[in-house]
């Protein structure tokens, strides 16, 4: 398992690529909240959104993922642990006022990006005041 990736995976590139070509600056490979052991594969600050490319197989896909030949328990508990954490994760930052995306690694990467870039904007739009000769009008 070594030789799996973390980051930099092709569809965490070609989303990158995609969000990038839309303007939008955003974190790569980090925490959103510091108390929280996990990472986020993109990550808007600001905004609070956190986004995660979750690959088929290790995250178990309803589509895609076809259970392992060897060692089936041992498989099937890896990819179960994996989505326990995953709807853990999300709990925990939807608690804290993230906004978390999931998109499969078989996602259109170009409407992903559309997607969470409408999200961001949206978040953005509510999280500014409004702001007139420099007073601040709610």
């Amino acid at each position: 398992m070594r030789g799996n990736r973390h980051r930099d995976t092709r569809p965490e590139l070609a989303l990158r690529s995609e969000l990038r070509a839309l303007g939008l600056g955003y974190r790569v490979d980090m925490r959103p909240m510091p108390d929280l052991r996990r990472r986020a594969d993109v990550v808007f600050i600001r905004p609070k959104v956190a986004v995660f490319c979750d690959g088929c197989y290790w995250h178990g896909c309803p589509d895609h993922y076809r259970p392992a030949r060897e060692n089936r328990d041992f498989w099937r508990s890896k990819i179960e642990t994996n989505r326990a954490r995953d709807r853990d994760t999300d709990m925990r930052l939807r608690d804290a006022g993230w906004t978390v995306i999931r998109v499969w690694e078989h996602e259109n990467p170009s409407l992903a990006a559309a997607h969470i870039a409408k999200l961001v904007a949206d978040r953005r739009r509510r999280s500014t005041p409004n702001v007139r000769l420099g007073r601040t009008t709610d």
